[in-house]
């Protein structure tokens, strides 16, 4: 179910459609965030035979912006943690403006209903 949102010329959602167009938002980077939590841990692991759970635990906090936490010792391991961290910061900002698009779509045409 992709998002679709009202026109200009249309009223506002009512809150009931906003509340699903948030939740769905939050699914999709949700599922995003697992996705790329994934290629981080099994990254680390078999990059610098770091253990599963330091791992995770790596890649959580890289993921968030946090900051890495294992000392990765190996040149591949080097490499890798260095592009997944370039690309974890994309992520991080990418789910946020998909978790706050349909925030920022409601408040734009509230005000723009009201301007009429």
């Amino acid at each position: 179910m992709p998002l679709h949102f009202e026109k200009k010329s249309q009223p506002l959602a009512s809150r009931k459609v906003f509340y699903g167009r948030m939740a769905y938002s939050i699914t999709i980077a949700s599922s995003i965030m697992l996705f790329c939590l994934l290629i981080g841990v099994t990254g680390y692991h078999y990059s610098d035979n770091i253990a599963w759970i330091d791992a995770v635990h790596n890649a959580s906090m890289i993921l968030s912006g946090m900051g890495p936490v294992v000392e990765v010792k190996s040149t591949v391991g080097k490499i890798f943690s260095s592009c997944y961290a370039l690309f974890s910061g994309v992520v991080f900002i990418t789910n946020i403006g998909i978790i706050l698009a349909p925030a920022a779509h409601r408040l734009f045409h509230r005000l723009h209903v009201m301007e009429k």
